[in-house]
């Protein structure tokens, strides 16, 4: 089994954080995104992977290469960011299109049950309701919940349910047939070539979709939703911390999730806090947060924060998103 793993995006939503790594690359719960999506797909039998890169696209490299030695990775590069339908398009000479394909998003997390939906029959795209369909490609479905119409981002929807980021094509050239269509005709929307349009094609021509409800999908593209998740990961995965931790004199609060290295002096760790690998934390409070790695925290007090590696910070604060390399101290002159 074959998929492509697009991961060319800049993540503006999640800067400062993504100045320095891919949104695919940062962690929850003690691993990447992308590690998570390239697990679960390992699982299930994929074997051949094309990674779709751009911005900080040699950091995807390394880590896949470092972690993932056992895959055939290929990894192509998106020169000009034109949306999901250019970024699969870049990767037509890099797939069997006599074979089926996985496409799934490298910044979505989603609970779907992976090996039901490749036994399916039809090509398959993950749904699920949502509150507002408006800034998704949302699907229309008939009565047997075959999609019978898809819009991306439409100003009036006709339906609440949204792609999701998971796509099974089981006609590969059917696809590629009406990406190259979309390409060569420049049929662009918001001066984007869409996925959404491309399948929307395959329909016209004839092509069945399935739908399949997700219960559980996170498109880790905002601080709140990658701390939702990284809640979410660590209810589902318990309590971990390595036994080469140090945990002096501190209390720990389930879930949490505590790396290799890590050392936690006189603190109240949790609940739904994971720090990174060589991180330091020291006299205080932690919870509902996401600590990098390398990064040294005494006396703070943080909630509902993403904090990125090798990031120092001294002093009492509440809610914190800040980059890697940082350096903050915030005990003002009259603590020193």
């Amino acid at each position: 089994m074959q998929a492509i793993i697009p991961v060319a995006g800049a993540g503006t939503r999640l800067r400062p954080l993504t100045y320095t790594q891919p949104k695919a690359l940062i962690s929850v719960a003690g691993k990447p995104i992308l590690g998570y999506i390239i697990e679960n797909l390992i699982e299930n039998g994929v074997t051949d992977f094309v990674f779709v890169i751009g911005y900080l696209g040699e950091k995807i490299r390394e880590y896949v290469e470092a972690h993932y030695p056992q895959i055939h990775a290929s990894f192509v590069t998106q020169e000009e960011r034109s949306g999901l339908g250019h970024a699969i398009y870049t990767a037509r000479d890099h797939v069997d299109q006599n074979q089926p394909l996985i496409i799934q998003l490298g910044d979505t997390i989603l609970d779907a049950d992976i090996k039901t939906i490749l036994s399916f029959e039809y090509s398959t795209l993950c749904i699920k309701k949502v509150e507002d369909p408006r800034a998704f490609g949302v699907a229309e479905l008939d009565n047997d919940g075959f999609i019978k119409n898809l819009v991306e981002k439409p100003n009036i929807p006709k339906s609440n349910m949204a792609l999701v980021g998971f796509y099974f094509i089981r006609d590969t050239k059917a696809l590629f047939k009406a990406l190259d269509s979309i390409v060569e005709n420049n049929e662009r929307t918001n001066n984007e070539f869409y996925l959404t349009n491309a399948l929307q094609h395959m329909i016209a021509a004839g092509v069945r979709f399935k739908s399949y409800k997700v219960e559980h999908w996170f498109d880790v593209g905002k601080k709140d939703i990658l701390l939702e998740t990284n809640g979410l990961l660590l209810r589902k995965n318990g309590d971990e911390s390595c036994e080469e931790c140090v945990k002096d004199n501190s209390i720990f609060i389930s879930p949490y999730h505590i790396s290799k290295g890590a050392k936690i002096r006189n603190s109240i760790i949790g609940p739904y806090v994971t720090i990174g690998e060589n991180s330091e934390v020291s006299n205080s409070m932690i919870k509902n947060s996401v600590i990098g790695s390398f990064s040294k925290l005494e006396s703070v007090t943080l909630q509902n924060s993403l904090i990125g590696s090798d990031t120092t910070i001294h002093g009492n604060t509440q809610s914190l998103n800040i980059g890697d390399n940082t350096e903050i101290d915030l005990r003002g002159e009259g603590s020193k």
